[in-house]
């Protein structure tokens, strides 16, 4: 177990490092951010001095290696545009993304694991047909377009909602579905095949004939042994997410980490574009991780065909 555990933290460690090398190099291709700080009437003096006090007139070589020293301490720096540590900033953000995220992933849960749940029992029926479309129709439609249409009719229209901003629970209810619908589609089809794989097995057949309920099959033995699949997928799903709160927090003017990447974007401050997209990679990196050992606690196999290859 042990040497399963330094390898995925291995692993895990050189994916961190791969993601902050990417992005430090990435984000220097889409301008210098001096110019967007100085005023219009500014001097190239003016300009040089600004460039200078920002760190950026150094070598990239050297501002990276800096900025290796500085995430390796957990220090992101100042915002060039807001002149506030990026810290502070993330943290008045930060507990929106989790609200949101939080409720995006109970309505997936809460909703897709039981729809694929009946889509497996009840194969080939008349409700199997109706909830295999509101799948495929919650995963072929675009987080903006269902969260604009959520905001007409439910904001707009019917007034049931508050159609954008934070402040209640009713706030959150529009964005963590918006954001959901595509993780509950996925979880649902995912549980399906899981439990169609489980029910196909030697072990199901023979309880079967050996008189076992349905209820009492789904509880002590379908449940457990598709947990791996959902395990995964969970894992992933953290990370879509995250990808999707950007979309879902603009449309829904929601004021989370989201919306702050589309503005530090626009305003090319690095620092903080920076900060938001290496916490975003140690997320996915540890649920990864955590899911990973879960897999190996689950079903020791996991492990123990790793130690053999």
């Amino acid at each position: 177990m042990l040497d399963f555990f330094l390898r995925r933290a291995g692993q895990a460690a050189v994916a961190v490092f791969g993601v902050m090398t990417l992005i430090f190099f990435v984000q220097r291709l889409t301008g210098d951010p001096t110019y967007l700080l100085v005023p219009e009437n500014a001097t190239q003096e003016d300009i040089e001095m600004m460039r200078k006090s920002l760190g950026l007139d150094r070598s990239l070589i050297i501002q990276y290696w800096e900025f290796l020293k500085d995430t390796a301490r957990l220090d992101f720096g100042v915002s060039y545009v807001q002149n506030v540590p990026v810290w502070t900033i993330l943290a008045a953000r930060l507990p929106y993304t989790l609200q949101l995220a939080s409720g995006a992933l109970f309505v997936a849960c809460i909703i897709g694991l039981p729809i694929g749940l009946v889509l497996a029992l009840t194969r080939g029926n008349r409700i199997s047909g109706l909830l295999m479309g509101l799948v495929l129709a919650a995963q072929s439609l675009p987080t903006f377009w269902s969260g604009i249409m959520m905001i007409m009719i439910f904001g707009v229209w019917l007034g049931w909602l508050p159609p954008s901003g934070t402040g209640s629970l009713a706030h959150l209810i529009m964005p963590s579905i918006a954001l959901g619908l595509l993780s509950m589609a996925t979880f649902a089809r995912i549980a399906r095949s899981s439990v169609l794989d489980e029910m196909s097995k030697d072990y199901v057949r023979s309880a079967r004939a050996r008189g076992v309920g349905a209820s009492r099959l789904v509880r002590k033995h379908l449940l457990r042994n598709s947990m791996i699949p959902v395990i995964s997928i969970t894992a992933l799903e953290v990370s879509q997410l995250l990808a999707g709160a950007v979309i879902v927090e603009t449309v829904f003017a929601w004021p989370g980490l989201g919306l702050l990447t589309v503005q530090s974007v626009a305003a090319r401050d690095f620092l903080v574009v920076q900060a938001i997209v290496l916490l975003g990679a140690f997320v996915t990196v540890a649920a990864n991780f955590l899911a990973d050992i879960l897999y190996s606690i689950v079903d020791p196999r996991v492990r123990l065909g790793e130690g053999e290859g």
